[in-house]
C-alpha cells in the first residue's frame, strides 16, 4: 500500500480537513475514461468519498490553475498508469503537480498501474520511453527532466498492479475504497468539552515531536494526576492522527501490564491498533513481540503509552522504538519524569496548571455551564479558584459539584475545603506516592507539614543525608519544585499529605502543625495525665 498521511486536522476536539475533495482522479481520459477510471469513480462516489475527475474532452493546451488549486485541495490522488498516460502532456502536469503536494503537503498518492509494468513507469521504458523520446523533440529539456522525476518517483510507490486478463477489475477497486475509507474515516478519541487552555500544551507537543523528521521520535508527557496528561495526549493523537499509517492508544499500561495475560491483551491491541484486518489472535507474548519487530518496521506509526510506572512496563511490550518504521512517533505519559530518563525519550514535556484567567473559564464551565461566572457568585468561586491553584482536575470536580446549589450550600462546601479535601481529588493525588518507599514518603510529610517554602539546603540540614536523593524523586514525581533554591508544592499536593497523617487515630499522628490539632493534642495529653 502507499504511504498514508494526509493534511492535519485543524481542530483537536473535532477535527475537521480543509480539503476541497477526499479524492482526484489522474488519469489518460482516451485510455480509461469509460472503463476502469468511470468504475473506479462511480465506486467511491458511492460510497460517500469526494472525488474529483476532470471530464472535459478537450484537454490541448497549459493546464488551467484551478485545476492545479483542485488538486492541491485534495487529500488523495489517485493516478491511473495506463498504457498512453505520458503520451498527455497534461497528464505529465498532473503528475509533477501531484507529486509537489505529497512532498509539501504531505498529500497521500496512490498508483494504479493499469495494464502496464510498474518498472516502465519508473524507468520510463516501453510506451512510456516513447513518449518521452517524443516530448524530447518539441519541449525543453528541464520541463521532461521534471516529468521524469515526477514518474520516476510515482512508480516507485506501493499502489495497485491490474493485469490485463488476469483478475476482475472490483477487485482492486474495493480494496482501493477500503484503503481509503479506512483513513477518511480515522478513530479520533472522545475528548471531554470544554477544554480550556489546552491549545498551549498542543502546539508545544508537537514541536517537541518534530513531525517534518522522518526519523523515529519518542516524547514523554510528565506531571500530577489532575493536570490533564489525559487530555493532551488525546489532543495531540487526534490532530496528527491522519499523518500515520496506523495508531494505537494504549489505556491504563500501568495496571495491565503485571500478568503474562493482561501483558498479551496490551499487545493484541497494540497490533490491532496498527495493522490493517481483523483481530488479531497471538499464541504467546513473544509471538507479538516479534509481530511487532518483524512487520512494523515499515510502517510509520503512532503509538501512545498511557499511565506508565515503570519502564520495564514498556519494554516487556516494544524492547526497542526502532521496531518502528521511519517517521513513527511514540508518546509515553507518566507521573514520574524519571521513567522517561530511563527509557531513553528524545524529549520530555511537563503538563503545567492552568494560568488565572483559564482556571476561571473551566471553573465556570463546570459551575454554570457557561463561559463566564455569575455576577453573584464572582467572590465564592475565586476562592475555590484560588484552592485550585490551576489544578483542571480540581476546578473541574468542584465546579460540577456545585452546579446548580444554593448560595448557602456553596459557602458551606468552602468551609468543608479548609478541613476536609475533596476525596475525588485527593484520592487522584495520592496515586503519586504510589512506588515511594518508606523514607521519600516521610521526607514527602516533612514538607507539607512544615517545611513547604523553606530553601533546600536547610530542608537538607534538617533531614537525614538520604534526603538529597528523596527530595530528587519527589521532584521526579511532580510532588515538590524548586524555584530560586526553595522547595514549594502545589496546595492540593499539600493538602494531601495532610490528609494522609489526619487520617490515622489522633494518638498515632506522628505531626502537629495546624494550632486546633496541636491544642486538641495537648489537652488530651493532660487529661492522661491527671
Amino acid at each position: 500500500m502507499a504511504s498514508s498521511s494526509t493534511q492535519k486536522p485543524s481542530s483537536s476536539s473535532a477535527p475537521t480537513l480543509k480539503c476541497n475533495f477526499d479524492v482526484f482522479l489522474s488519469f489518460r481520459g482516451e485510455d480509461t475514461r469509460y472503463s476502469f477510471t468511470d468504475h473506479l469513480f462511480v465506486s467511491l462516489d458511492r460510497m460517500g468519498i469526494n472525488t474529483f475527475r476532470d471530464n472535459k474532452l478537450d484537454r490541448g493546451g497549459k493546464i488551467a490553475q484551478e485545476l492545479l488549486s483542485t488538486i492541491e485541495g485534495s487529500r488523495y490522488s489517485i493516478i491511473v498508469f495506463s498504457e498512453r498516460y505520458a503520451d498527455s502532456k497534461w497528464c505529465l502536469d498532473e503528475l509533477t503537480k501531484i507529486m509537489e503536494c505529497k512532498k509539501e503537503m504531505d498529500q497521500v498518492v496512490l498508483p494504479v498501474f493499469y495494464h502496464v509494468d510498474p518498472s516502465d513507469v519508473r524507468k520510463q521504458t516501453g510506451s512510456f520511453g516513447k513518449a518521452f523520446a517524443t516530448h524530447g523533440k518539441t519541449v525543453d529539456e528541464e520541463k521532461v527532466q521534471r516529468w521524469r522525476a515526477a514518474m520516476t518517483e510515482a512508480g516507485s510507490l506501493s499502489g495497485w498492479h491490474v493485469i490485463k486478463d488476469h483478475e476482475y477489475e472490483s477487485k482492486p477497486i474495493e480494496e482501493i475504497i477500503n484503503h481509503i475509507l479506512k483513513r477518511l474515516n480515522p478513530k479520533f478519541l472522545p475528548i471531554k468539552e470544554h477544554m480550556v487552555g489546552m491549545d498551549v500544551h498542543l502546539e508545544e507537543l508537537k514541536s517537541l515531536l518534530k513531525m517534518q523528521l522522518d526519523d523515529v521520535r519518542m516524547v514523554g508527557i510528565y506531571g500530577i494526576g489532575g493536570i490533564g496528561k489525559t487530555t493532551i495526549a488525546k489532543m495531540v493523537y487526534n490532530d496528527i492522527l491522519c499523518q500515520f499509517n496506523g495508531a494505537s492508544f494504549l489505556e491504563g499500561v500501568k495496571n495491565r501490564s503485571q500478568c503474562n495475560n493482561d501483558r498479551l491483551q496490551l499487545l493484541q491491541e497494540l497490533l490491532h491498533g496498527i495493522m490493517e484486518g481483523g483481530h488479531l489472535k497471538l499464541e504467546s507474548i513473544y509471538d507479538g513481540m516479534n509481530m511487532i519487530k518483524g512487520r512494523l518496521g515499515s510502517k510509520k506509526v503512532l503509538v501512545v503509552f498511557y499511565d506508565v510506572d515503570d519502564s520495564d512496563k514498556v519494554q516487556r511490550l516494544v524492547r526497542s522504538y526502532e521496531w518502528f518504521g521511519p517517521g513513527s512517533r511514540i508518546i509515553i505519559t507518566t507521573r514520574d519524569k524519571q521513567l522517561l530518563d530511563e527509557y531513553g525519550v528524545h524529549a520530555s514535556y511537563e503538563a503545567k496548571v492552568l494560568e488565572d484567567k483559564e482556571a476561571i473559564e473551566l471553573f465556570s464551565w463546570h459551575a454554570f455551564k457557561v463561559q463566564n461566572i455569575r455576577e453573584d457568585y464572582v467572590d465564592m468561586s475565586n476562592r475555590l479558584v484560588d484552592y485550585a491553584k490551576g489544578l483542571p482536575l480540581a476546578l473541574e470536580v468542584l465546579g460540577s459539584s456545585l452546579y446548580n446549589k444554593t448560595k448557602d450550600e456553596w459557602k458551606s462546601a468552602i468551609e468543608k475545603l479548609k478541613k476536609n479535601p475533596n476525596r475525588k481529588i485527593n484520592d487522584m493525588l495520592k496515586i503519586s506516592l504510589d512506588g515511594l518507599d518508606d523514607s521519600q514518603v516521610e521526607v514527602f510529610l516533612d514538607i507539607a507539614c512544615f517545611l513547604k517554602g523553606e530553601a533546600k539546603d536547610c530542608i537538607l540540614r534538617i533531614l537525614d543525608d538520604h534526603a538529597e536523593y528523596d527530595i530528587r524523586v519527589l521532584r521526579d514525581r511532580c510532588l515538590i519544585t524548586i524555584s530560586a533554591t526553595r522547595v514549594q508544592m502545589h496546595d492540593l499536593i499539600q493538602q494531601m499529605g495532610w490528609s494522609i497523617i489526619r487520617e490515622k487515630h489522633p494518638s498515632k499522628r506522628t505531626r502537629l502543625w495546624d494550632i486546633d490539632d496541636i491544642h486538641k493534642a495537648l489537652s488530651a495529653q493532660e487529661v492522661r495525665i491527671n
